[in-house]
């Protein structure tokens, strides 16, 4: 049961963004910048990154939701998303997004993990400084809205069919507020 009382039975995020739509226009509309970019990551990239992230932090929706999205750009691969969250070292994943994922979990952990040495590695395997910049990014936001979907104790469906419609719609849609707060059909 959440911590406070929604007025809306939407679950995880969008719960939260429902209920508070001045907040939500400005976390969607960040939503969309980091993830939906084409410059740099592409957007497969960029859910791994905020899917791993969400892995590590435990937030059972974020993970699974992005995890899904990432799915949908990586042509159904459901496995390697699952081997991106479980141990990306032995993912089929570029170096560049190895030594990214990398980073990414040092932000997790907190900003002062990363090293120079860190960032070294990812730019010898060709990652640009967009790139990085976008995965420092990623990882902080997500850290956030992991702990804003967690902190006031969302729900998160336990039906796994229920995560790839919203996928898609967001793939196709983006995640302006509107996603966020709209009923998924029946």
């Amino acid at each position: 049961m959440p911590h406070i009382d929604f007025k809306n039975d939407l679950p995880g995020i969008r719960s939260a963004l429902a209920f508070s739509p001045q907040t939500a226009e400005p976390l969607g509309a960040l939503a969309e910048i980091l993830l939906r970019s084409d410059e740099g990551l592409t957007r497969a990239e960029r859910e791994l990154i905020a899917t791993y992230v969400s892995y590590l932090n435990d937030c059972f929706y974020c993970h699974h939701s992005h995890g899904e999205i990432a799915c949908i750009y990586l042509d159904g691969d459901k496995q390697l998303v699952d081997q991106v969250k479980k141990d990306f070292d032995k993912a089929a994943i570029s170096e560049k997004l190895r030594s990214l994922l990398a980073i990414a979990a040092k932000v997790q952990k907190g900003g002062k993990f990363v090293a120079e040495e860190d960032i070294e590695k990812a730019k010898q395997n060709g990652a640009t400084d967009i790139d990085i910049h976008d995965t420092v990014l990623i990882a902080a936001a997500f850290c956030m809205f992991n702990r804003y979907v967690d902190g006031l104790n969302t729900t998160a469906p336990t039906d796994m069919a229920s995560y790839p419609l919203r996928a898609r719609q967001i793939a196709e849609h983006g995640y302006g507020n509107h996603i966020y707060t709209q009923r998924q059909p029946a």
